[in-house]
């Protein structure tokens, strides 16, 4: 049995992953991708790595030229059979390479997902290895829809599958709260920083009746939406002020290469 089949990220989704893009060596929001992934070593009590030391890995993997989007794991490492970790766990990194999705200047077509998400406050947050319900949800739909949009158990609003929502009310950007499920995503608090962004539950109905909407994720940065069920949307400047600003950091840092 080979090592990385003995390895309890495979077994038991047991570690984390953080998803960033770089550009010609740089990744703009790398501080924020390691205070969440620090976060969730501690709350999952695993070592943590080096900041230093991980970011020249990643760097080098990802070499100092070209748009990248790197993917990077961080396992408990081996151990035997069971539940039970190792006394000492030893970490593996794991990184996966690829370019940058390109970005269609068109609004999102969005649907709404039946696969729920389940609250569990310990692991609420992070980016822990176990998504299997936005495996579930994504198999609901092929190619006629961009997104879906998940619900907790309570019929709460909590985010696409793979992204963060905002949506303008009444003139005020609200995001649902993630500390019962769902990921706090570093485009979500790139948004928060740019945008006086109130926390809160939301109900689909909230949502649909929206004045705008957007989804948010660290490769993709900020998108607007289009169209739910019935709700058609337009353009929205703001949304486009916002898109601008993203794609002025990375171009940022492609001119400081």
């Amino acid at each position: 049995m080979s090592a990385l089949t003995r390895d309890r990220g495979l077994h038991y989704g047991d570690g984390l992953f953080e998803s960033l893009r770089i550009v010609a060596g740089r990744a703009p929001l790398w501080d924020w991708h390691m205070q969440r992934l620090l976060d969730g070593c501690a709350r999952l009590r695993l070592p943590a790595p080096d900041p230093e030391k991980l970011w020249r890995r990643v760097r080098r993997a990802a070499g100092a030229q070209g748009d990248t989007a790197v993917k990077l794991l961080w396992t408990a490492g081996e151990g035997p059979r069971g539940y039970a970790r190792p006394p000492a766990p030893r970490p593996r990194l794991l990184l996966q390479l690829g370019p940058a999705p390109v970005v269609e200047p068109r609004g999102l077509r969005l649907r709404w997902c039946a696969t729920r998400l389940a609250l569990q406050p310990a692991l609420a947050g992070i980016k822990h290895l176990n998504r299997l319900e936005q495996v579930l949800a994504r198999a609901e739909w092929c190619d006629d829809f961009d997104e879906g949009l998940m619900l907790d158990m309570h019929g709460r609003v909590v985010a696409a599958t793979s992204a963060n929502l905002c949506a303008r009310i009444d003139g005020q950007w609200v995001t649902p709260p993630v500390d019962r499920c769902g990921v706090a995503g570093v485009a979500r608090r790139w948004l928060q920083v740019r945008l006086e962004v109130q926390e809160r539950p939301l109900s689909p109905a909230e949502v649909e009746a929206a004045d705008a909407l957007l989804l948010c994720n660290a490769l993709r940065g900020p998108r607007g939406v289009r169209e739910l069920g019935t709700r058609r949307w337009r353009t929205d400047r703001r949304v486009r002020e916002l898109r601008a600003a993203w794609d002025a950091m990375f171009a940022a840092s492609r001119s400081c290469a």
